[in-house]
């Protein structure tokens, strides 16, 4: 799910199963693929840039002003990210409050959905109370219908925004990424 405007995208974004907790658990600690058995640490974190942690609630429709579905036009106005990146379909952005560093970006912008995604600061929480740094157990804890995709990571529809799912990446058991993206972004694979 790395948010590299450089080509690096989220791959393998869709769920291709789920797993009872205890499993994914074993599974998500150990940092082990359910495709393949392949460590899910074997690129590192990136870096996020993030000079100090935020606070506030990532989703269940947006971030800081700026919510999914939101038109470029729109959240522009907010007067709340910056333009980083340009690419097709999509636009890469930061929340001016939360600069993610040269190759990163903070949200995505669809041409053709508007903000398809956006990335949870240092910090930020889900309203379940996930956020960077929680464990694969405090995670299954909280969204019980998770689903581990093939690549290594969770993701979950979020609750109260059918429209919408969280992705969680993890090192060691422990998230270093959230997303929080419509379910037909166009933005990442």
């Amino acid at each position: 799910m790395t948010r590299n405007h450089n080509g690096g995208t989220m791959t393998g974004y869709t769920t291709v199963r789920r797993l009872g907790g205890a499993a994914l658990a074993t599974a998500l600690a150990g940092g082990v693929l359910l495709g393949g058995g392949v460590p899910a640490a074997v690129a590192a974190p990136a870096a996020t840039g993030h000079t100090a942690s935020a606070g506030g609630t990532l989703g269940p429709f947006g971030y800081g002003g700026v919510k999914l579905g939101m038109s470029a036009k729109k959240a522009k106005a907010t007067r709340k990210i910056v333009r980083k990146s340009s690419a097709s379909p999509c636009t890469g952005w930061d929340l001016k409050a939360h600069p993610t560093g040269r190759d990163n970006v903070g949200l995505y912008i669809s041409k053709k959905l508007g903000v398809a995604m956006i990335f949870a600061p240092k910090g930020v929480k889900t309203p379940q109370g996930i956020k960077i740094g929680s464990t694969a157990g405090q995670m299954i804890k909280a969204y019980p219908e998770l689903k581990q995709s093939a690549s290594g990571y969770a993701t979950v529809t979020v609750p109260g925004n059918p429209k919408a799912s969280y992705s969680f990446l993890l090192s060691h058991g422990e998230i270093y990424e959230i997303a929080l993206a419509l379910n037909d972004q166009d933005c990442a694979n």
